[in-house]
């Protein structure tokens, strides 16, 4: 085995932290000592201790001389561990081989040259398209202080979320479905609009055995969430934010007294400012938020910049209908060249349906979008 074989085989063992590590980043470590792994660990939980220091427990044999694969560069500072340097050193740890760099201003750096200026052999942007893929989130979070947001749609090949008769369950198959339920685990959030709840009181949490269920968060700009509905009445044991541009006090009471946060915002565009919740959001340290939300709130999140993946479940399906619903609604951009772009995509087969995750590029410029609203 190489660099790149244990590398990988640290990428694997930091995927399983997946879903409880936010607002960490997932992180893998693997030890080789005379050609043998003597040890191995990854960043279990938030708050427990980093992948380095579980790797060093781990060891069956000294692992003094030997070499450390980590997909991110060590930390270097306390927060609520201790810095990984440190244990790194007292090991005796002869080389360390990392995959990424880390863009946290505490670190970005520094964690490497503490390593050599202590005189150990350090070797960088091993796998490191595939080591920054796994911590985007992170890296975005870390970088901007908002949460990542992914838009995800389910729809059929004529680009249809629902029948004209605003049915929708199911667009796609249950592979498909049983792959939303991992996504729902991996993210902090989940964020849908009013009339999602209005339309189909969903529980908008994750099904997954094992799995965690997200933060919770409504969009509602006049506080229309009916309190009857299945995310206030379970509130109390999911945390459950309602944003909105309401700020009568009374309005809010019956809300709270069933467990809902409710989070005052200004209007932007006739419905809450979705910047500034973001910001609201990313300091509550909510790294990550599915948007399962309909046309309109896609739109309005693409408007407002918030959005950096898009993942589309297609299913081999035609629905018709001139008025059955489309994933992304509002105005629309005004000419194909102002289209909102996506680039870096793939393309994973799920039994008989397809998913597609791109990034967005953001080419409009807000006054293009403005012309777009005339």
């Amino acid at each position: 085995m190489d660099d790149n074989d244990y590398m990988r085989l640290a990428l694997q063992l930091a995927e399983k932290g997946c879903g409880w590590t936010a607002p960490n980043p997932m992180v893998g470590a693997v030890i080789v000592k005379d050609g043998q792994i003597i040890g191995q660990g990854w960043h279990e939980k938030y708050g427990q201790p980093h992948a380095e220091r579980n790797a060093l427990a781990a060891c069956t044999v000294d692992p003094r001389g030997a070499t450390m694969y980590v997909t991110l560069e060590p930390c270097c500072h306390y927060g609520k561990q201790p810095p990984c340097v440190d244990a790194i050193l007292a090991a005796g740890i002869r080389r360390v081989v990392i995959g990424s760099a880390d863009p946290n201003p505490l670190v970005a750096g520094k964690g490497v040259a503490i390593l050599r200026a202590h005189g150990i052999e350090v070797t960088e942007k091993v796998l490191q398209d595939e080591c920054d893929r796994l911590n985007r989130v992170f890296f975005h979070y870390i970088t901007t202080k908002h949460p990542f947001v992914v838009m995800k749609y389910a729809m059929t090949m004529d680009g249809k979320i629902a029948a004209y008769t605003g049915a929708s369950r199911w667009v796609t198959g249950e592979a498909a479905r049983s792959h939303v339920q991992q996504q729902r685990h991996r993210y902090s959030g989940i964020m849908v609009g009013v009339g999602t709840v209005l339309a189909d009181d969903p529980s908008l949490t994750c099904h997954m055995e094992g799995g965690k269920n997200p933060v919770r968060i409504i969009c509602d700009t006049h506080l229309r969430t009916p309190q009857q509905s299945q995310v206030v009445m379970t509130a109390k044991a999911i945390p459950t934010i309602l944003a909105t541009c309401c700020t009568d006090p009374s309005r809010h009471a019956p809300y709270i007294q069933t467990g809902c946060r409710v989070l005052c915002l200004n209007e932007k565009h006739g419905h809450v400012d979705l910047s500034q919740l973001m910001n609201r959001l990313g300091q509550e340290q909510i790294d990550s938020i599915l948007l399962e939300g309909g046309g309109t709130l896609h739109w309005a999140a693409l408007e407002s910049g918030i959005v950096q993946q898009v993942q589309a479940y297609i299913a081999p399906k035609l629905f018709g209908g001139k008025t059955a619903k489309t994933p992304v609604e509002g105005m629309g951009v005004p000419t194909p060249d102002t289209a909102f772009r996506l680039k870096n995509s793939r393309m994973i087969r799920l039994g008989e349906d397809f998913l597609i995750e791109s990034e967005v590029d953001y080419p409009c410029s807000p006054e293009l979008l403005k012309k777009s609203e005339l």
